[in-house]
């Protein structure tokens, strides 16, 4: 009974197969058993759409099944299977199930007799295998069927879970889901600099037919060449991130993760992927066919994907994938330091670059002096090819190194962030004649709220030990400035860059007690509830200011 239900639910063309298989009825030898075995398939099979591209999900060492028949009616049909793969290589096959001579039909009682051997020998060859491959290609097969055969697709991943896209079509004669490739499909590579590689390719037919609905995408990575966009989309996921599937295609910049950088500008969009394995670009450049990779790294090994993507369907069709080096940077220019002379250096943050200066050593003990003018800074030096030091710099630092005499010294400097930073760079053997003023223990000024009023407000700073010259200046500001002049201050110019009007005062003091070298000032004719902003420059024996941390305080409103 559960059988005969069974019956009931099986589509026409298994239907036919079963006929088929039931018709014959001879002996059981091991041709007709691996028959029933292969036919059995059947059962477990999934109809293969047509005209329309199914995404196949494989489990490890499970295989996975389609079947089709084509439509009644016509003697000889073509049709065409793409598999694409989209991570590991994959085996698939397709067999062919033909019906015998004469089927269907009746057969006589005296005709089983003479007929039994010879229908044992058909059975076997009413099964064949039309097509394997084992690989992680794109590949296409395209055949002719006649409308009594059922072919069984078969799908085997024996590396681990995966999933791959199927296209079946028997309308071979009207447009292609696929874009059409050239037929010459590899991209040339005419030009390589330091940082950028330029490519060109040969214009796929389709991109002349439908212009609209096409477009050149470029994939570029320094692991390996994609052979599809779905295997890189994949590789993408892999790496720890959340690629949406359409996303170089649909040119959506949606749901970009934070390890995402999407570039838009007139004609094309750039979307980088940050990965652990470094950066991984997709670029969809309309319908050009040369482009210049930028901001690539020198001495690096690229590889180049391009990918004719189309928009309506989001079918897509891989050129031959190529790779380049990109050109060795050339050695820096190397500044040389005098003792005692000032260098002032102002880095470009959206180059990092390294800015180089080098010291031969005349003494066995040598100072370095860093005033960090604007921005952020690294530095690193070495002392004949050897690390010595490493690190960021804070308002004004001193390095104090020993070693032997004609050492040499170099001195890297690299802007940690995108803007420009600057700053002013000393090396002397003699620290007693320091070029710097001596510093308090801090550069911070402090306010005091409850002495202000509408009119002055009263502010202090830490001194030193040593007699000093500090300068005050104030400035009027407005709110919406604040953060934009604190910014952009340059804490290495000193009041020559001050209208004269800013100047309040000027003074000396010292205390040989650090605890007590604190001094206050009371700022008078101020406007009631006004920001200012306050700044203190420190002037040592060279003459050369420190500005202290600049300060914004607004008097009181009412008084």
């Amino acid at each position: 009974l559960k059988m005969s239900w069974f019956w009931l639910y099986l589509p026409l063309h298994l239907l036919m197969a079963t006929s088929l298989f039931h018709s014959i009825k001879a002996p059981t030898t091991s041709s007709q058993q691996s028959f029933k075995t292969d036919l059995s398939n059947f059962y477990h099979s999934l109809i293969l759409a047509d005209g329309k591209e199914t995404t196949v999900h494989l489990l490890k060492d499970i295989p996975k099944r389609y079947y089709f028949v084509l439509e009644e009616g016509r003697v000889l049909a073509p049709f065409s299977i793409t598999v694409t793969p989209c991570d590991v290589p994959i085996e698939w096959s397709i067999l062919v199930y033909k019906s015998p001579p004469g089927f269907p039909g009746k057969e006589t009682p005296g005709d089983r007799d003479t007929q039994e051997v010879s229908k044992s020998q058909k059975a076997a060859s009413m099964v064949s295998t039309i097509f394997n491959y084992k690989g992680n290609s794109v590949e296409t097969y395209m055949g002719m069927s006649s409308h009594s055969a059922l072919y069984l697709l078969e799908f085997l991943s024996t590396e681990r879970d995966t999933h791959i896209t199927v296209y079946l079509t028997t309308d071979t004669t009207s447009g292609h889901l696929y874009p059409e490739l050239p037929t010459d499909p590899r991209i040339d590579v005419i030009g390589v600099g330091h940082t950028t590689v330029t490519l060109t390719w040969k214009h796929s037919p389709s991109v002349l037919q439908h212009r609209e609905s096409i477009q050149y995408c470029l994939l570029v990575n320094e692991k390996h060449n994609y052979k599809s966009l779905c295997a890189a989309e994949t590789a993408i996921r892999s790496s720890g991130m959340k690629l949406p599937p359409t996303l170089a295609l649909s040119l959506s910049p949606y749901l970009l993760e934070p390890q995402q950088v999407m570039i838009l500008s007139t004609s094309e969009l750039s979307i980088i992927n940050k990965v652990s394995s470094g950066e991984v670009r997709q670029v969809c450049m309309g319908t050009k066919n040369t482009y210049t990779v930028p901001n690539l790294s020198p001495s690096t090994q690229y590889y180049f994907d391009v990918f004719i993507v189309n928009l309506l369907t989001n079918a897509s069709a891989a050129y031959t994938g190529t790779f380049a080096r990109t050109l060795e940077e050339p050695e820096p220019k190397v500044t040389e330091l005098k003792d005692g002379k000032v260098i002032h250096v102002v880095l470009d943050g959206k180059k990092q670059k390294f800015y180089s200066l080098q010291y031969q050593a005349r003494h066995k003990k040598i100072h370095f002096t860093f005033q960090l003018c604007r921005g952020q800074i690294r530095v690193h030096i070495t002392r004949n090819g050897k690390t010595v030091a490493s690190e960021n710099l804070s308002g004004l630092r001193y390095l104090s190194l020993k070693g032997k005499l004609l050492d040499i010294y170099l001195v890297q400097l690299r802007s940690t962030e995108e803007s420009n930073s600057s700053v002013k760079v000393q090396a002397s053997p003699h620290f007693h004649k320091p070029l710097f003023p001596l510093l308090p223990e801090s550069l911070k000024i402090k306010s005091f709220s409850k002495l202000r009023t509408c009119r002055s407000v009263t502010v202090a700073w830490l001194g030193t030990q040593e007699e000093s010259k500090y300068c005050v200046y104030r400035k009027r500001i407005e709110e919406d400035q604040i953060w934009k002049e604190l910014q952009s201050a340059d804490r290495c110019s000193g009041p020559e860059s001050r209208h004269k009007s800013e100047k309040v005062l000027c003074k000396y003091f010292y205390d040989l007690d650090l605890q007590r070298a604190v001094t206050t000032e009371t700022i008078k004719g101020l406007e009631a509830g006004t920001f200012y902003l306050f700044d203190v420059y420190l002037f040592g024996p060279s003459g050369i200011p420190v500005r202290y941390h600049s300060k914004v305080v607004k008097t009181r409103k009412k008084c």
